[in-house]
């Protein structure tokens, strides 16, 4: 037989074993990663299948293709340098092939988690209470119209300047006369 004969025989045998080899050692390993992006076990089995299938006809029809030398072969050392850049070629498109499948496989993983993030795990079912203002603390939020004293500024959203006293109902002062006002009173 031509060297050149051997050479294909020998390309062929090892690019298919690496085919095969590859394939498998990713379908093997990449189930756990396929469950984990489509949190789907028979989802991720189906699409681990496809993604075998589809390794095979891409990285063979490259194999097939690449096989192809016109020069002729006269040595030994030719074939073998030949060889390896053949073999080289079809690593390369392997990895290219696993390194896309990963890049695309995970934004697709990172999207569905971003998705499940804009939900909340449980709905809200209420607000929890505010506890009272300390007596004198200007509470939070919009005031009654009453609390808004009348007079030199009044656009401004805060008096400036000494206010009256305001009470609360309900609420007693210190000082003040009625009942509860202290012991001088009594």
């Amino acid at each position: 037989m031509d060297m050149k004969v051997w050479m294909y025989l020998v390309y062929l045998a090892v690019s298919i074993g690496l085919t095969i080899w590859v394939a498998r050692a990713l379908s093997r390993n990449g189930q756990v990663f396929l469950e984990e992006v489509f949190a789907d076990e028979r989802l991720a089995a189906a699409v681990n299948s496809l993604l075998v299938v589809g390794f095979y006809l891409l990285n063979l029809g490259y194999v097939t293709v690449a096989m192809k030398h016109r020069d002729a072969v006269g040595s030994t050392s030719q074939a073998m340098e030949e060889l390896s850049l053949k073999i080289g070629l079809v690593l390369l498109v392997l990895g290219g092939l696993h390194f896309f499948n990963v890049f695309a496989l995970g934004r697709y993983r990172r999207s569905r988690l971003r998705q499940l993030a804009t939900h909340p795990p449980i709905a809200p079912i209420g607000r929890l209470p505010v506890p009272p203002a300390p007596l004198g603390a200007h509470p939070a939020g919009p005031q009654p119209a009453a609390a808004y004293p009348v007079g030199p500024h009044p656009t401004a959203p805060y008096p400036t300047g000494p206010q009256p006293h305001v009470t609360q109902p309900g609420l007693t002062q210190p000082g003040a006369d009625g009942p509860g006002a202290g012991s001088a009173a009594r």
